[in-house]
């Protein structure tokens, strides 16, 4: 079992078939994940980049 890093909802996964680098999902949120650790499980959120250009210093 782990949890969310961004919404902090508790995602429920086979820790057996689970390895470093998969992608997952938040069912809550809907944030893209990886596995970044397996023992302790470690979800974090995969940056997407849409954060920089929010603050309005894309690539112009």
């Amino acid at each position: 079992m782990a949890y969310c890093p961004e919404c902090e909802a508790t995602i429920d996964v086979e820790d057996d078939d689970i390895e470093e680098g998969q992608k997952l999902d938040c069912p809550e949120c809907g944030a893209e994940l990886e596995v970044v650790n397996t023992n302790p499980l470690q979800l974090d959120v995969i940056s997407t980049g849409e954060e920089e250009d929010e603050d309005g210093k894309g690539s112009w």
